[in-house]
C-alpha cells in the first residue's frame, strides 16, 4: 500500500511540473491577487487610497510587470538559454532588481518630475507610486520568473 501512495504522490509532482507556462493566466493571476488583498486590507482598515490603489496601481503595475517579464522570459517559444541554465535565484534576483529598478525610477519621475515640469498637481497618490510600483515589480516578477522556471529545463547545448 505505501508504494501505491509513493507512486501516486510522484505522479502528482510530476503532474505539477509539466504544466505549461500560460501568460494570460500569470497576468490575471499578478493583477487579481494583490488587488484583493490590498483591496480587503483597505477595505478592513478603512483607508480608501489603499482599496483604490489596489485596483489601480498596486495590481495594474504588477499586471503589467507580469506580462512584460514573462513575454521576455518566453522569447517568442523558444526561451535564452542562459535563461534556463542560470541558478533559478540567481535569475530571480537579477530581474527582480532590474525590474524593481526601472519601477522605482519610473515612480520618481511621476511623483517629481511630472508636477514640476507639467500642469499636473503634486498630489499624494502621486507620491504612493514611489513605493507601489517598485513593490509591486518586485513582487511579480519574483512570482512570474520563479513560475516559469519551474515549466522549463535546462538545454542539452
Amino acid at each position: 500500500m505505501p508504494a501505491t501512495n509513493d507512486r501516486t504522490s510522484r505522479n502528482r509532482a510530476a503532474s505539477r511540473r509539466s504544466r505549461p507556462f500560460t501568460l494570460w493566466r500569470e497576468v490575471l493571476t499578478a493583477y487579481a491577487a494583490p488587488a484583493l488583498m490590498a483591496g480587503t486590507a483597505g477595505v478592513v482598515t478603512g483607508q480608501q487610497d489603499l482599496a483604490l490603489a489596489a485596483c489601480t496601481s498596486i495590481a495594474g503595475t504588477s499586471a503589467v510587470v507580469a506580462f512584460l517579464v514573462g513575454t521576455w522570459l518566453r522569447h517568442g517559444g523558444q526561451p535564452r538559454r542562459w535563461t534556463t541554465t542560470t541558478p533559478r535565484v540567481a535569475l530571480t534576483a537579477v530581474l527582480v532588481i532590474t525590474s524593481a529598478g526601472a519601477a522605482a525610477l519610473l515612480g520618481w519621475f511621476t511623483a517629481q518630475w511630472l508636477p514640476a515640469h507639467s500642469p499636473i498637481p503634486a498630489t499624494p497618490w502621486l507620491e504612493r507610486l514611489r513605493i507601489d510600483l517598485p513593490v509591486s515589480a518586485a513582487l511579480a516578477t519574483t512570482i512570474v520568473t520563479l513560475r516559469w522556471r519551474t515549466t522549463t529545463t535546462a538545454s542539452p547545448t
